[in-house]
């Protein structure tokens, strides 16, 4: 019941923080063009977030990506350890990524933080107590080469386009 408990407790923290990230996404460029005041930019995006809830209930008659999501889970991984790890992690990433400048989804964010959890408990359980470390070596080199790719390929094109503006 306490798990349960604290699952809600982070889940109205995600939505709250939810409100303050994205609403600075959605309006940024508007007031940083000095199209609108920010007051006038809070307030348009206020009245278009609630009128958006009418329209995809009242007039589409569905909310597709909450239906698509609850539809797809395969329900035996989704325990409420799982749950709490993902809303964990995607509390962190957006206060971090907030507090970085970093414009991203919240959605997308707590998507990715209940499937990262997700495989993360079935890899958990299904492999070998003594093999977790070698995985999460191989993992981490993964990530590794990845970066290292991104820098040798990505980097002088982003070096060319500072040259440019």
């Amino acid at each position: 019941m306490e798990l349960l408990i604290a699952i809600i407790v982070l889940a109205l923290l995600f939505d709250y923080i939810n409100g303050f990230h994205d609403a600075a996404n959605s309006i940024a460029t508007i007031v940083s063009t000095k199209v609108l005041s920010p007051l006038q930019a809070v307030v348009w995006a206020a009245c278009f977030n609630f009128v958006a809830f009418f329209i995809a209930k009242y007039i589409i008659g569905d909310f597709g990506i909450a239906n698509t999501v609850s539809k797809t889970v395969y329900e035996p991984y989704i325990t409420l350890p799982v749950i709490l790890a993902g809303v964990i992690a995607a509390v962190i990433w957006n206060l971090w990524t907030w507090w970085k400048g970093i414009p991203s989804s919240s959605s997308h964010t707590l998507i990715g933080g209940f499937a990262g959890a997700a495989i993360t408990d079935i890899l958990g359980k299904s492999t070998d107590a003594g093999n977790l470390g070698h995985d999460f070596a191989m993992l981490a080199g993964l990530v590794l080469i990845a970066l290292l790719i991104q820098v040798i390929f990505l980097r002088p094109k982003v070096a060319n386009m500072t040259d440019e503006c």
